[in-house]
């Protein structure tokens, strides 16, 4: 029997930017950017009263709270915050599976501290947080992954909660199918209008059934009505890609402001491979236009690409592919792909290379 740690922080973004600001403290705050088509990547407790969630469009947060106040993300602040959250896991277990910069599975079954109790090491690692961060995290404790991502929600914010062997079967039957993980809105509405409204509902389906209903994920809403959860805790998951978008408060139609516009994805993306040491083959141009229609442009090298110059040069090449623009283009992004370890050493034979266009 595994026992498994989700370790979530609470209202991240937000309680870094309450904790270095005091003025902040205690208001209803919004990591993002008021801008017309602003959206808000976190938001206070105190935001979060007034129905203020992650993804809402900023206007939209802003007429359910108009004390709302909004700061600017700062992601370099909350990478090392988050180094600092994993430094802590590792002092417990090296099985240590991030999903995001705010929350991580921990496999315990066998620490590093010897204690036979992960609702003590879950309890002990909140109290380390809070010591060397100031920030608040919740935790849940259970024997499978899916069980304890549930119970970390259960006694938020900064509480933890324990689904025991004994319990799985009567806490998953009890909860809407909308709270499980893995069940999105769209999915939840057609499982309701199947008459399947809470975990005791989906328990009494078949297979086949689900199957039939939601293709190869109904196998796996069938395991996790029964509260069965194979999955292990895989640490250092390799990553596939890394990218960065913006969507602008303007649509854009100039070839300047396109360049312009695309300049903070690109040197959010040079900032993570110099971070790393790992670099990628595959460029890829996202734009979504205005009447939302997206289209990607990718393009690939023998090698990994060498430097932010060689990047910037790829991505105008891309960009000016798109002339002449059928319409304006209301979001950018580049990602790296093909990813690999290590830094070449670039040279007039590594950077001369033809990067070949792929669509």
């Amino acid at each position: 029997m595994r026992k498994i740690i989700h370790l979530d922080m609470d209202a991240f973004y937000a309680s870094v930017e309450q904790r270095d600001n005091p003025d902040l403290r205690g208001r209803p705050v919004a990591v993002g950017s008021a801008r017309e088509r602003g959206v808000v990547a976190a938001a206070s407790y105190e935001a979060r009263q007034y129905g203020v969630r992650s993804a809402m469009a900023s206007a939209t947060a802003l007429r359910k709270c108009p004390e709302l106040v909004f700061v600017p993300p700062r992601f370099h602040v909350y990478k090392e915050v988050s180094r600092q959250i994993r430094a802590i896991f590792a002092e417990y277990t090296p099985l240590i599976e991030p999903v995001s910069l705010d929350e991580a599975y921990l496999d315990v079954t066998h620490n590093l501290k010897e204690l036979a109790s992960a609702t003590q090491i879950a309890r002990e690692i909140r109290a380390k947080i809070l010591e060397e961060t100031q920030l608040t995290a919740s935790a849940g404790i259970s024997y499978n992954k899916f069980l304890a991502k549930l119970a970390s929600d259960y006694r938020k914010p900064n509480g933890q909660f324990v689904v025991r062997p004994e319990q799985g079967l009567g806490f998953v039957a009890g909860l809407a199918v909308g709270q499980f993980h893995g069940v999105g809105p769209v999915t939840a509405a057609k499982m309701n209008q199947l008459g399947i409204f809470t975990g005791a509902d989906l328990r009494e389906q078949s297979a086949e059934f689900l199957q039939q209903q939601f293709g190869k994920a109904g196998h796996y809403y069938f395991a996790i009505a029964r509260a069965e959860d194979h999955r292990p805790v895989v640490a250092d998951r390799q990553r596939k890609s890394v990218g960065s978008e913006t969507t602008f408060a303007q649509d854009l139609t100039h070839f300047p402001d396109l360049l312009e516009g695309l300049r903070p994805a690109i040197e959010e993306v040079w900032e993570y491979c110099q971070r790393t040491g790992i670099l990628g083959r595959t460029i890829t141009l996202k734009v979504k236009f205005a009447d939302f229609q997206q289209i990607t442009r990718s393009r690939s090298s023998p090698g990994p690409i060498p430097s932010q110059a060689v990047l910037e040069r790829c991505c105008r090449e891309l960009v000016e592919g798109l002339f002449p623009l059928p319409k304006g283009v209301r979001l950018l992004g580049v990602s790296l792909s093909n990813l690999s370890n290590g830094q070449p050493a670039p040279g007039p034979a590594t950077v001369g290379k033809q990067l070949t266009l792929s669509f």
